[in-house]
């Protein structure tokens, strides 16, 4: 009862109601044109394509993350992705570009010149791979009498004007999302898009198995997305005291300061090290099918081209954990969190300021990324254990860990504590604080 108050106390507000209603419009567009397939394509004849997906496996990753617009040879069938591939490529720059590094440091108006080289750089791997999944869905089942107007060149003029399109509007999507709606924009396209995967491989996975077992499987999962929880919402409490300012403007240095907390993350990297590690991991299998004839390509492929595969997940976990250290490093500054901490005239209890506070937050941050790394590629890798000790479904079984799982946990709690704000301003409890709701003070 007192969820379905604090439910109805969401929408006694006019802003957070106008919000989740503009959200919810714009992901029912975006879902929308994922079912809407490429002109001169026979939307009849894409059954036995759309079925390789569904089946599992890297295929099965892709068009995940696409909420099947990837087998649907829809207009949103690069989805997001691109977009996603251009901030990371951005994000990393920033570390070796100075003229990047200086926009980083110019505030609001530098944050937006960002914003457009990352759209500008969008565009570009769109250009990259938009013809290349024209070319490679001919060869991936796609019949030739789908192709109802043939493979002219108009086609593929038109077909990459189209995709090229489709993957701008959704990220004009994600970006009006986070401005007028509820939410990070981007990543609820990608979490809606996975979430719509979830149905039919959960309806496989039940006609495939015994109820018993299924409940079996459904306790699990409950279990790893309560460990994502877990892992997403951890943090290390650094314990640090404010010296009370004297009237003449001086920090007095007492044990009566204010005393607040450094919050470390246990996994400050996200899901940035899986979405590293996976890109690497699609390239061996790539390049081994460009010498198929090759002993060598033929093992690399047999090891490297299943993704629930021992080989694959043993490399797979090594990479995860050696981006997440490399990852934390570059998002984490420690050294410009001592002096922040110092300006402002704070210390930590037993640590002299300056130097020696980064070099002691750096320790910290090296403790505890190791079992976060760890955690994290063992979530990653379950999946496999799943499919190769239970039985699991593929489809089924990307929803018990890997990116897949994380991104939904992570977007799933960012949206809940930004509508817990709304409410707590409002003087209400919030979804994430049990108890009675408060009445308005005026």
């Amino acid at each position: 009862m007192k969820f379905i108050e604090t439910i109805k106390n969401v929408f006694k507000i006019e802003e957070l109601r106008n919000r989740i209603m503009v959200t919810l419009g714009l992901l029912l567009v975006y879902r929308f044109g994922a079912q809407v397939v490429l002109p001169g394509i026979d939307a009849q004849a894409l059954s036995e394509f759309a079925g390789k997906f569904n089946a599992g496996g890297i295929g099965g990753l892709l068009n995940a993350f696409t909420g099947g617009a990837f087998s649907n040879a829809s207009v949103f069938a690069l989805g997001i992705m691109p977009y996603i591939s251009a901030s990371i490529v951005v994000q990393l720059m920033q570390i070796a570009v100075p003229y990047l590094q200086k926009l980083q440091k110019e505030g609001e108006s530098g944050r937006k010149k960002i914003t457009q080289i990352t759209r500008w750089l969008t565009i570009g791997i769109c250009l990259v791979q938009a013809p290349s999944y024209i070319a490679g869905i001919q060869y991936l089942g796609v019949p030739p009498e789908a192709f109802v107007l043939g493979l002219t060149p108009t086609f593929y003029v038109s077909s990459i004007i189209i995709l090229v399109t489709g993957c701008i509007f959704a990220m004009w999507l994600g970006e009006r999302i986070t401005d007028k709606g509820i939410g990070n924009g981007i990543s609820i396209l990608i979490m809606v898009g996975i979430i719509a995967t979830l149905p039919q491989s959960f309806a496989q996975e039940i006609a495939s198995n015994s109820i018993m077992l299924v409940l079996i499987e459904l306790v699990i999962w409950f279990v790893i997305i309560l460990l994502s929880i877990l892992l997403v919402m951890a943090v290390r409490k650094i314990p640090v005291q404010y010296a009370r300012r004297t009237a003449s403007g001086e920090y007095e240095k007492n044990i009566f300061g204010a005393r607040q907390f450094i919050p470390l993350k246990l996994n400050a990297s996200g899901v940035m090290p899986i979405i590293f590690a996976q890109a690497l991991m699609f390239a061996p299998s790539a390049l081994a099918g460009l010498f198929p004839e090759s002993s060598v390509a033929q093992s690399i492929q047999a090891n490297f081209g299943n993704i629930f595969g021992v080989w694959y997940n043993v490399v797979f976990a090594l990479l995860i954990i050696i981006f997440t250290y490399f990852y934390t490093a570059i998002t984490v500054p420690t050294n410009k969190m001592a002096d922040d901490l110092k300006r402002s005239g704070g210390f930590i209890p037993g640590i002299k300021p300056g130097t020696d506070t980064a070099e002691y937050l750096d320790k910290i941050m090296s403790q505890i990324t190791l079992p976060g790394s760890v955690f994290l590629a063992l979530i990653a890798i379950f999946p496999a254990f799943v499919v190769n000790l239970m039985g699991v479904q593929q489809g089924w079984a990307l929803f018990f860990g890997g990116t897949s799982l994380l991104i939904m946990v992570g977007v799933a709690i960012d949206t809940m504590q930004q509508i817990n704000s709304y409410l707590l301003n409002r003087h209400y409890d919030g979804l994430m604080k049990s108890g009675k709701n408060r009445k308005a003070v005026a």
